[in-house]
C-alpha cells in the first residue's frame, strides 16, 4: 500500500499559538468536531494538543453546579503547558506506512504534516488511516 500521506492528510489545519488557553481550544474542539489543533509559533509547528489532553487538564467539575474558582481557573491553562511537544512531523510525499510506524512506535494518535519549510499543511490522524483500509478493502471486497 504505498499511498502518501498527501492523499489522505486532514486540511485545512486548525492550530493554536503558545498562549492559547484551554477554554479557546475546548470552544474550537466543540464547535469544529475536530480531535487535535497544531500549537504553532511563527508559522512552524511545536506542538499538538488532543481533546484527551484537553480533557485531561480541564477540572471534571467545570459547568456543573459544584463548580468553584479553582476549576473554572483550569480554562486558563496555556496550549504550551499541555501540548505534546516535539511531534514527529510528517512530509506529503512520505508514505502511510511510515506514519503507522511512527504511530506504532510512539503511540501518538495524529501527526501533523508540514512542507520543507515546517510550515503545517496537514494532520494524519489513526482515522484517516483505517478510512484508508476501509475504502482499499470495499474495492476488493464490495458489499453483496
Amino acid at each position: 500500500m504505498s499511498v502518501t500521506i498527501e492523499k489522505i492528510m486532514t486540511t485545512p489545519v486548525v492550530s493554536v499559538s503558545f498562549d492559547a488557553n484551554l477554554g479557546e481550544i475546548r470552544k474550537i474542539f466543540s464547535e469544529t468536531h475536530l480531535h487535535h489543533v497544531l500549537v504553532v509559533e511563527d508559522n512552524k509547528v511545536y506542538g499538538i494538543i488532543s481533546d484527551r489532553d484537553l480533557l485531561r487538564s480541564l477540572s471534571p467539575n467545570l459547568d456543573k453546579i459544584n463548580e468553584k474558582a479553582s476549576d473554572a481557573a483550569t480554562l486558563n491553562i496555556r496550549a504550551h503547558q499541555v501540548m505534546t511537544r516535539h511531534p514527529t512531523l510528517l512530509k506529503p510525499e512520505d508514505s502511510v506506512l511510515s506514519a503507522v510506524d511512527i504511530m506504532y512506535d510512539t503511540g501518538h494518535s495524529c501527526l501533523p504534516v508540514v512542507d520543507n519549510n515546517k510550515h503545517p499543511i496537514g494532520i494524519v490522524s489513526w482515522r484517516d488511516i483505517l478510512k484508508l483500509i476501509k475504502t482499499k478493502s470495499e474495492k476488493v471486497h464490495p458489499h453483496h
